[in-house]
């Protein structure tokens, strides 16, 4: 078991849970949280808000200060959602830290995930683009999987004694 604190990467497809199952999983363990949506630049929004999907040159500066804000959080641990959803963007993301980088990916099946994105408000990121995610998606080989039909404190549960 290390003494460092850790750094966990909460990642999966839009609609999985990884904010809401995140910001749990952080308060439990004490740690901070950051939501890798807030990160955004605005004309990335501005794409996705409109149905646009993003181009791997929107991500990157995006992924350089995720990076950058996992980097500076090395000493005090970080829990991140962020959808990382091909094996690059996770490279980058855990770049000069791969080795501390405790990755989640949340899993679901299509139906429940579009279900829950219907039902919810005020994201940008609306429903229709969940096929977009999906054929974009390289599952990860180094990640602990969890699928999303459990309960979100079961979830949290798990995933915290996994990782401790």
């Amino acid at each position: 078991m290390s003494s460092q604190p850790p750094l966990v990467i909460i990642m999966g497809v839009s609609g999985v849970g990884k904010t809401t199952v995140g910001k749990r999983l952080a308060d439990s363990l004490g740690l901070s949280f950051a939501d890798a949506d807030d990160y955004h630049p605005k004309q990335n929004i501005d794409k996705m808000s409109q149905g646009i999907a993003l181009t791997d040159s929107d991500r990157q500066p995006w992924l350089a200060l995720l990076n950058k804000r996992i980097l500076n959080h090395q000493e005090t641990g970080l829990v991140l959602a962020c959808s990382a959803l091909k094996e690059d963007y996770r490279r980058q993301l855990s770049s000069s830290i791969e080795d501390r980088v405790s990755w989640v990916y949340l899993k679901g099946d299509y139906a429940l995930i579009y279900q829950r994105m219907q039902d919810r408000e005020d994201h940008f990121m609306s429903a229709k683009m969940l096929q977009s995610q999906f054929d974009t998606l390289e599952e990860p080989d180094n990640a602990i999987v969890f699928e999303v039909s459990d309960t979100m404190d079961r979830l949290v549960q798990n995933i915290k004694s996994v990782i401790q």
